[in-house]
């Protein structure tokens, strides 16, 4: 009779665990696939612009929270000026900056102090003053300078200040393509049966990219090697990833630097949840429970592919780390704020198979593959390791990594195009050797690191993540 040891448990775990992972990679791959192929014939001879004369067109309100901006807000704001839109404010949130962002924006854009009433229903931090400008083409523009209280904290301001139907959470420092507005409001227009609370869209990295007057006008490939690395995992993570999810209404995160929402809502769950340093996720996990334990009603959070926002993403080991470990700390915090969740039939898609996912797959998988390195050093030095059947299945592990990142850059080029040439598509294959091998471990250290200071450091307030930005000052041409 054959003896289970406690060698072979370990080997069956991260057996079914791994195959089970894959499984879903394969999944997802397929029903991403079959949503951006509906979203394409539906939208391939839409003409956004007619959406302009449309009678009934939500107005919408964008809050860009602002920290230490100084190099690129003027050109940010110029960019959103010149959205194309027939209802539409925009509040920008200067949350206590330290540099000169404020006096740049006072200065170029020609502010005075004014009163404007509105109502705090979700409480914020001192707000200092309200700025409009003297000059009637900037009049749908407001200027809020307050005290700091971190991203969620300006983002509730703007929350509090906001008179349209739909509001738009934006990153300051994202370029967005002039039709963006149209394009983001097309979900809440056509759902009937269900109400759209939320609306993401895909997030591109404008780093290299020649920028002029807040627009890309010129699309490169990051000469950045961490950079480069970002582009394909944005590529998995939003084309594939949350188109996927999307397709099946299990959609929990909307990105931080660009997402709609239905204001309405929003305000019904109190804003953004100052306590956490992931608020995009938590507000929108808070948002479903909303919806089933209080409104009770079918909705739905969209989803769209069009590459219409484009931010900088992080060019250093060290800036990378921190964005990598908040981002760690922040679904920790939202899985254990919302663990009733957990398998639970009451919340359908969402407890059944997002959250689960959330959990299993998403913060569990860096632990369990840190523990498998560390598994397989062991066995190795004992000498209990098949050498034969390790590396065939590290081999498969590798190959099906590449061809999961070869799909995402297949697949981009297919639909979007964005990246010009076959050249880009061969250094995206390298890179993707070296992402591979390289950037994914980093991103498993980030994680554990991010899984220590959750569990045994002492908890600091909700801050604005240390993102030290290059700016586009140095590729922008004057027009």
């Amino acid at each position: 009779m054959y003896n289970i040891t406690l060698i072979d448990i370990f080997n069956i775990l991260f057996f079914v665990y791994g195959s089970i992972i894959i499984l879903l990679y394969i999944i997802t791959a397929i029903l991403a696939v079959s949503e951006l192929n509906k979203y394409l014939s539906r939208n391939r001879h839409f003409d956004f612009n007619a959406l302009l004369y449309f009678e009934s067109l939500p107005g919408i309100t964008i809050v860009a929270p602002a920290y230490n901006e100084e190099r690129t807000i003027i050109q940010n704001i110029s960019g959103l000026l010149n959205l194309k839109y027939s209802d539409f404010e925009i509040i920008v949130v200067n949350d206590g900056s330290k540099d000169n962002s404020l006096e740049k924006v006072i200065e170029f854009f020609d502010l005075v102090k004014t009163n404007v009433y509105y109502d705090m229903k979700i409480p914020t931090a001192e707000v200092r003053c309200i700025y409009k400008s003297r000059n009637k083409a900037f009049n749908h523009l407001t200027i809020v300078d307050k005290v700091n209280g971190g991203k969620s904290d300006a983002l509730n301001t703007g929350l509090n200040l906001a008179k349209k139907e739909l509001f738009l959470a934006l990153d300051v420092d994202c370029i967005i393509e002039s039709d963006a507005l149209l394009r983001m409001v097309k979900p809440f227009l056509e759902e009937s049966e269900r109400e759209c609370i939320a609306t993401g869209s895909v997030i591109r990295v404008a780093n290299s990219c020649e920028i002029v007057n807040g627009q890309i006008k010129k699309i490169n490939y990051p000469k950045n090697l961490w950079a480069k690395f970002q582009v394909l995992e944005y590529f998995r993570a939003f084309t594939l990833g949350r188109m996927a999810w999307k397709g099946i209404n299990g959609l929990l995160i909307i990105s931080g630097a660009f997402g709609m929402f239905n204001r309405k809502r929003a305000l019904a769950v109190g804003g953004y949840d100052t306590n956490t340093v992931g608020e995009d996720l938590e507000i929108v996990v808070r948002m479903r429970r909303y919806m089933h334990d209080v409104e009770k009603k079918k909705y739905c959070v969209s989803f769209i592919p069009d590459p219409i926002c484009w931010t900088e993403v992080p060019e250093s080991l060290r800036i990378l780390s921190r964005q990598r470990k908040r981002w760690t700390r922040g679904a920790i915090e939202t899985i254990r704020k919302h663990k009733s969740i957990f398998m639970n039939p009451q919340y359908k898609v969402s407890g059944l198979v997002s959250f689960p996912n959330l959990v299993l797959f998403e913060w569990l998988a860096p632990i369990i593959q840190f523990i498998g390195f560390g598994y397989v050093i062991f066995m190795t030095i004992f000498g209990l390791i098949n050498t034969q059947t390790f590396l065939i299945l590290l081999l498969f592990v590798i190959s099906f990594a590449l061809m999961y990142s070869f799909f995402g850059v297949f697949y981009e080029a297919y639909t979007y195009n964005k990246y010009k040439g076959t050249g880009y598509l061969l250094k995206a294959f390298v890179v993707a050797f070296f992402e591979t091998l390289m950037y994914q471990p980093l991103n498993m250290y980030f994680a554990i690191i991010g899984n220590y200071d959750s569990f045994f450091r002492k908890k600091t307030k909700n801050k604005w993540g240390d993102m030290t930005r290059k700016g586009f000052d140095q590729k922008k041409k004057d027009v």
